[in-house]
């Protein structure tokens, strides 16, 4: 009896193994295959001229040095904006607050926040920054729609981090005399901070990726702006995403859609591997 469950018991467990080597190789080989296409059909279409000159009706030129601008500045502005709030939020929650109710709120409400589908957040953006604060279509309103946006994935990071910290390091800080904000200062965001630096970076690679908020916020313009014209009310600009969006949907132009796809893979690429660096580098620090 004991030899036929233990054959039944293997029997199953390679059932098992074989579904889950069948499911990583279909995952690996769709992976593999669109990364691969989008290469095939984007990287031959790679010039300098694409990447150095703005697009001209006139020239008959195609260029994306604005939409690359227009990416900076939005990941620019988002950053100054919502790392501060994210960062304090999760400070005030994890450290300050007494109501563990409304704490959970809180933390419930922002777990919504983070599943809400972006063209949602576009809508919102578009009533309330571009209308009601009369900014109009900008990089500013559309800076603002995804400080929104990744509020909450700054907070929940943040906050998970900052659990982590053994309460002995905090009792001991108080212990010898320091203050609260001291101690969080000096004892409790030096432990973390490669926790924040992670989530800043992904939730970078989010801004990176976004284009249906941005249509409705940060506008489809191609112009050239610079770092002081970026920041003011009405101008708007596209970013890549949203580029991609107009050459592959209005415009046809499938081999232009496919060279940003490639920009964008190898963008996405260099924040992932600089979130691992930037959290082996302090992690290693730390100890």
């Amino acid at each position: 009896m004991i030899n036929t469950i233990s054959k039944a018991r293997k029997i199953k467990g390679l059932f098992l193994n074989i579904l889950i080597y069948l499911a990583a190789g279909f995952i690996c080989i769709l992976l593999f295959g669109l990364i691969g296409y989008i290469l095939y059909r984007g990287v031959p279409n790679i010039t300098w001229e694409l990447v150095s000159t703005k697009p001209s009706l006139l020239q008959g030129t195609v260029g994306i040095l604005p939409n690359i601008l227009n990416t900076l500045y939005i990941i620019i502005m988002t950053l100054i904006v919502v790392l501060p709030l994210g960062v304090g939020a999760a400070i005030y929650l994890n450290e300050y607050a007494k109501n563990k109710r409304l704490v959970k709120v809180i933390e419930l409400a922002t777990e919504t926040l983070a599943g809400i589908p972006s063209i949602i957040y576009g809508l919102v953006g578009m009533l309330v920054f571009v209308q009601f604060f009369s900014l109009g279509t900008s990089l500013l309103a559309g800076a603002l729609t995804l400080v929104i946006m990744t509020l909450p994935t700054i907070i929940r990071t943040t906050e998970e981090s900052l659990k982590t910290v053994p309460m002995a390091y905090r009792e001991g800080s108080l212990g010898l005399g320091a203050g609260k904000w001291h101690m969080i200062r000096t004892v409790v965001l030096p432990c973390v901070i490669d926790g924040i630096v992670t989530g800043c970076i992904l939730s970078v690679g989010r801004v990176v990726g976004e284009s249906a908020a941005l249509l409705f916020t940060a506008g489809m313009a191609n112009e050239m702006l610079n770092v002081m014209n970026a920041v003011q009310p009405g101008n708007a600009g596209s970013s890549l995403t949203v580029a991609l969006y107009m050459y592959a949907k209005e415009r046809g132009q499938f081999d232009v859609a496919f060279a940003i796809a490639v920009i964008l893979l190898v963008l996405a690429f260099i924040i992932n591997l600089s979130a691992k660096i930037a959290a082996s580098v302090l992690k290693r620090k730390r100890g």
